[in-house]
C-alpha cells in the first residue's frame, strides 16, 4: 500500500469518442488484474478514511482496496458485498468525484484520487465470473410477508435483505421489467442492461416474486396490495417530470426526458416502440436541444448523439462550475461532440406549423450569492439567441406523484414537496405497517442513496415484524440463530 508516491492515478481505458458514439456499449474498458491491483495499492490506508465517510452506505473502502492489492479478491468481494447490494452497479454509475473519490485524502494532497469505483466494479465482476456471488439464502421461512411497490435500487435492496431473513417478498412494478430507472432511465453506455437483469434474476432464484405490469394506484388498488401482506414498503421513485413554462412548449417535437430515454432503452431490449419508429422519440437526422443540467440531461444528449442526430446542444441556465450533473459526464459528452450553451435559459419554443424549429434563449449571468451561498442568476438585457432544433427534450428533474390520492391514503403525511414523511429511525410512515424508501421519501437522488434507504427500511420492517412475532416464533428464531 501507500504507493501513491510512485504509482500515478490511471483510470480505466476509455474508448475513443468517435468509436463509442456509434453504439450503446459501456465506454470504459474494465480493469485487468494487474491494473486493479496496482491502482488499489495507491490507497494510503488512512487512520480516518474520509472515502468511507463520503460514501452514503459507509462502504469499507480501505479494507477491500488493501485486499485487492494483495490479490485476495474473494475476501475483497466479501467485504464489499457486506455493505452494498449492488457494488458493480455503484462502481459504474456513482458520481465518485462527488462522493468517495472526491473525499480521498491523497486527492486533497495533489497526488490524484484512488480509482475506487473502477476497482469496486472489478472486484464484483471477478466474483460473478468465479462463482463467488452466492444465491440469496435464509435460515428458515417466516410466516410474514412483505409487499414492495417499486423495483428500483431501494426496492431491490430491501427485497434482498428481507428475503435473507426469510420473509416472503413480492415486488410490484407498473413497468414490464423490474429495475426502475436502472432498467429504463440509465442508458446502456453507462450501465448495460444484462448487469441489472443479473441482479433481478438472482433475487428471483432466491424466492423473491416480481409482479410486473402492476400499476398500484391505477388499475390495482393499494388497499388490495396492503391486505395481502404484513408490511408494505413504498419505493416507487419520483417519475412526475417538472415541466417547462414557455410559449410553444406544446408543439410537436417537445418531449419529456424519461419518455425519450425509456424508448431508447426499450429499443436496446429489442422491443417494438411505435413512437421511436415514427420519429417522435428518435433523434436521428434532427438538431436536438436538451434543457437541463443534471445527469438525466447528460444521458439525453449522449443518447441523441448515438442516434445520429445532426447536432446536439445542452441548454443550462448556470455555468459549468454550478452544474449539478457529474463533471465526468460533462467531459464525456463534450468529447462526443455535444455543445453546451452555458448561462442560457429557454424563452420560447419556436415552430413551423406545429413542428418544432428552434429554441429561443435568454443569456444569463451569475449574480450575488443567496442565503445558501449559491450565486443567483439574472438576465442580461437584450441578450438573446436562437438555437436550431427539430427535437427539444425537457430534462428539468422529477417530482413525486400525489400518492395520498393515488393510493387512497388521504392521511398519509407528505412534505411540502410531496415526498413521503417517515420516522427517520424505522422508515415507517404515519400509516402503521407502511414504510417508504428511496426517492419517494427523500426526493430525486442517487442510486447509492436508494440502496442506503432500502437497507434501513428493511431493518425497520424486520424490527417491527420480529416484535410482533409470537413467543414460539421468537424461540424458534433464537434457536436457529444459535445453531
Amino acid at each position: 500500500m501507500l504507493k501513491f508516491v510512485t504509482v500515478s492515478r490511471q483510470p480505466p481505458h476509455r474508448r475513443a469518442a468517435e468509436t463509442r458514439r456509434q453504439d450503446f456499449d459501456e465506454i470504459y474498458d474494465p480493469f485487468q488484474d494487474a491494473e486493479a491491483g496496482s491502482q488499489a495499492s495507491r490507497c494510503s490506508q488512512c487512520g480516518v478514511p474520509f472515502c468511507q465517510s463520503g460514501c452514503p452506505i459507509d462502504n469499507n473502502i480501505p479494507d477491500w482496496l488493501r485486499l485487492a492489492a494483495e490479490g485476495r479478491l474473494k475476501d475483497a468481494y466479501e467485504v464489499s458485498a457486506a455493505t452494498s447490494t449492488m457494488p458493480e452497479i455503484c462502481g459504474r454509475i456513482c458520481p465518485q468525484d462527488r462522493l468517495c473519490e472526491g473525499s480521498c485524502v491523497i486527492e486533497q494532497s495533489g497526488h490524484g484520487t484512488v480509482t475506487i469505483g473502477a476497482v469496486e466494479q472489478y472486484i464484483t465482476e471477478t466474483a460473478f465470473k468465479e462463482g463467488w456471488v452466492r444465491e440469496v439464502r435464509h435460515a428458515r421461512e417466516r410466516e410474514e410477508s412483505v409487499g414492495i411497490i417499486g423495483s428500483g435500487p431501494a426496492g431491490l435492496t430491501a427485497a434482498e435483505k428481507l428475503r435473507e431473513r426469510g420473509y416472503k417478498v413480492t415486488v410490484y412494478d407498473r413497468a414490464d421489467r423490474p429495475g426502475g430507472l436502472l432498467t429504463y432511465g440509465i442508458p446502456g453506455f453507462k450501465l448495460e442492461k444484462p448487469i441489472v437483469m443479473r441482479r433481478v434474476e438472482r433475487l428471483e432464484r432466491g424466492g423473491v416474486k416480481f409482479e410486473t405490469g402492476c400499476d398500484v394506484g391505477g388499475s390495482v388498488k393499494f388497499s388490495d396490495i396492503r391486505a395481502r401482506h404484513d408490511a408494505i414498503l413504498i419505493a416507487t421513485g419520483v417519475y412526475q417530470a417538472r415541466d417547462l413554462s414557455v410559449p410553444g412548449v406544446g408543439s410537436d417535437g417537445v418531449v419529456p426526458a424519461l419518455d425519450y430515454l425509456t424508448a431508447s432503452n426499450r429499443i436496446g431490449f429489442g422491443d417494438k416502440v411505435a413512437d421511436f419508429d415514427s420519429g417522435k422519440l428518435n433523434a436521428a437526422g434532427k438538431h436536438v436541444v436538451v434543457i437541463g443540467g443534471g445527469d438525466t440531461a447528460m444521458d439525453c444528449v449522449r443518447t441523441a448523439i448515438r442516434q445520429d442526430a445532426l447536432s446536439v446542444s445542452c441548454v443550462y441556465r448556470r455555468d459549468r462550475t454550478n452544474m449539478p450533473g457529474s463533471a465526468r459526464e460533462v467531459a464525456n459528452a463534450e468529447e462526443e461532440g455535444i455543445t453546451f450553451e452555458w448561462l442560457s435559459s429557454p424563452l420560447a419554443v419556436l415552430s413551423e406549423g406545429n413542428d418544432v424549429s428552434g429554441l429561443k434563449v435568454q443569456r444569463m449571468r451569475l449574480g450575488a450569492p443567496g442565503p445558501d451561498g449559491r450565486q443567483g442568476i439574472e438576465a442580461i438585457d437584450g441578450a438573446t439567441g436562437t438555437l436550431k432544433a427539430g427535437l427539444v427534450i425537457k430534462a428539468l428533474g422529477f417530482e413525486p406523484e400525489d400518492l395520498p390520492t393515488l393510493f387512497g391514503l388521504p392521511e398519509l403525511k407528505v412534505s411540502r414537496w410531496g415526498t413521503i414523511r417517515v420516522n427517520p429511525s424505522t422508515y415507517e410512515t404515519n400509516e402503521p405497517g407502511v414504510y417508504a424508501a428511496g426517492d419517494i421519501m427523500r426526493g430525486a437522488s442517487l442510486v447509492v442513496w436508494g440502496i442506503h434507504d432500502g437497507l434501513k427500511a428493511a431493518e425497520g420492517i424486520h424490527a417491527q415484524l420480529s416484535a410482533r412475532a409470537t413467543p414460539a416464533q421468537k424461540t424458534r428464531s433464537h434457536e436457529e440463530a444459535v445453531a
